[in-house]
């Protein structure tokens, strides 16, 4: 059973915005979030030089200097988990200076502990630092007031690249937003067909937020497919203004209901990508002299190609094409997933069982990781024709498109919970799906360097033929 591949695909002239405009809102926030972070320095510096001005003078006391070297680390330490270098700040910037000064606050709450109570070595200076605070709070207030409006001022367009698709209904898009007609493009939120997926995939670009006009029958169907696109998805939903439902949004005039959110805000998908291409491309410099060894090996046991390349289902449900070494021979390649391997597959090549045994098959997909189409950690990318039992994936459970809110991994959570190899049972996909949730609900850098290293325990596994 494999769905069939729709006769033509969405035209990329004329859904431009999201492709060609949507990294430019991203790039113009990283500069905002950086002279954010720049900011708080220099608005706490100066309040330490303020503070040590008032209390003694024109000589500047080196135990001021001190206090702020130690004061700047617990402060950033404290204030980056309320994320204030983040969309939040466009959205509500007197709710991040208020968070910048709580954190402000309790970072002087803990050095003038240390300096009291535990007796540091370090000379922590009592009178500078309560005078630095008034001046730091002041400060930072008016740094994120010039900063917002340094962005307003920048600002071509909104700071999050915004579209809007419309699906069969009649409404008024703010003017100079990007409007996609659904039905111009065939774009549908059908979970059982991975090309209507892709499609809509292509369509919604490089949009980070994507708001959806449609008929109230349809409104479940575009809140699930927009679950796993990886932006933060809203549903227009006009009654709404009357009963003033809290967390919702506004799109213009129009009220929405907040149906997704992406796993990882701009900085973490920063710091995720930043650590994909470090370990892929040292990984591929230590591993060159393998790799090859491997693909002359290939090439000698049987003929055909040396990379095998399926169609695989990656982030926002977008399809790219994954790399493998060739385990099996050419003719017998099983390009749609359709069937899962066996014991003894006949299928695979002599070469090919090694490879699988050892996962060094799976090696090319650091060459997918330096492209971009996958992460060194997340939820592995199935085939289209995968089963679990007798039933594809998707229609074993609703959520699995969730799971592709987050590129796709070489390696992830499930994995080093054992569960590889054959999904025989509906339970095999099942117990996948729970890993690939709760990786994604719990995701920090440490968690993927937890995963990398648990990796090589699970290297060599009875499931792995």
């Amino acid at each position: 059973m494999r769905p069939d591949r729709p006769p033509t695909t969405v035209d990329a002239v004329a859904l431009s915005y999201p492709s060609r405009r949507g990294s430019a809102p991203r790039t113009r926030r990283i500069a905002i979030y950086a002279l954010l972070a720049l900011g708080d320095g220099f608005a706490l510096a100066l309040a330490f030089l303020l503070g040590d001005l008032v209390r003694f003078g024109p000589v500047v006391d080196p135990s001021a200097l001190i206090s702020l070297v130690v004061m700047l680390p617990i402060y950033y330490g404290i204030v980056v988990q309320r994320k204030p270098y983040s969309a939040r700040f466009f959205l509500d910037w007197r709710r991040t200076a208020r968070d910048s000064i709580t954190a402000f606050v309790t970072a002087i709450a803990v050095a003038m502990f240390v300096a009291v109570y535990i007796h540091a070595e370090t000379p922590i200076s009592r009178s500078v630092v309560p005078l630095a605070g008034p001046f730091g709070c002041v400060l930072l207030v008016t740094s994120r007031w010039a900063l917002r409006r340094l962005a307003e001022a920048i600002a071509s367009g909104p700071p999050i690249a915004t579209m809007m698709l419309v699906d069969g209904v009649a409404i008024d898009a703010p003017a100079g937003s990007p409007v996609i007609d659904a039905a111009l493009y065939d774009l549908r939120p059908d979970l059982k067909d991975p090309h209507a997926l892709d499609r809509l995939c292509a369509a919604i670009g490089g949009a980070e937020r994507v708001v959806v006009a449609c008929q109230p029958a349809r409104r479940e169907a575009w809140a699930a497919a927009l679950k796993g696109a990886n932006v933060q998805g809203e549903i227009v939903l006009p009654e709404l203004a009357a009963i003033g439902m809290l967390r919702a949004s506004r799109f213009g005039e129009c009220a929405t209901a907040v149906v997704s959110l992406g796993p990882l805000d701009t900085m973490n998908r920063l710091l995720k990508r930043a650590f994909d291409l470090t370990v892929a491309l040292a990984a591929l410099a230590l591993l060159w002299p393998l790799l090859l060894v491997v693909a002359v090996a290939i090439r000698i046991d049987s003929p055909g190609p040396i990379f095998f390349r399926q169609p695989r289902m990656g982030r926002g449900n977008g399809l790219f094409a994954i790399l493998k070494f060739r385990s099996m021979r050419d003719d017998l390649c099983d390009r749609a997933g359709d069937r899962s391997t066996e014991r003894g597959d006949p299928r695979i090549t002599r070469v090919g069982r090694i490879i699988r045994a050892t996962s060094i098959d799976e090696l090319p997909q650091l060459l997918n990781v330096v492209i971009g189409d996958m992460s060194i950690v997340g939820p592995r990318p199935h085939a289209l024709g995968s089963l679990a039992g007798d039933r594809l994936f998707w229609e074993v459970d609703p959520h699995y498109w969730d799971r592709h809110a987050i590129k796709p991994g070489i390696t992830g959570l499930a994995q080093v919970h054992g569960f590889r190899g054959a999904t025989v049972a509906e339970r095999d996909l099942q117990n996948r799906l729970r890993a690939d949730v709760a990786y994604m609900r719990g995701w920090s850098i440490w968690r993927d360097i937890r995963i990398l290293i648990g990796t090589a325990g699970v290297v060599f596994h009875r499931n792995a033929f």
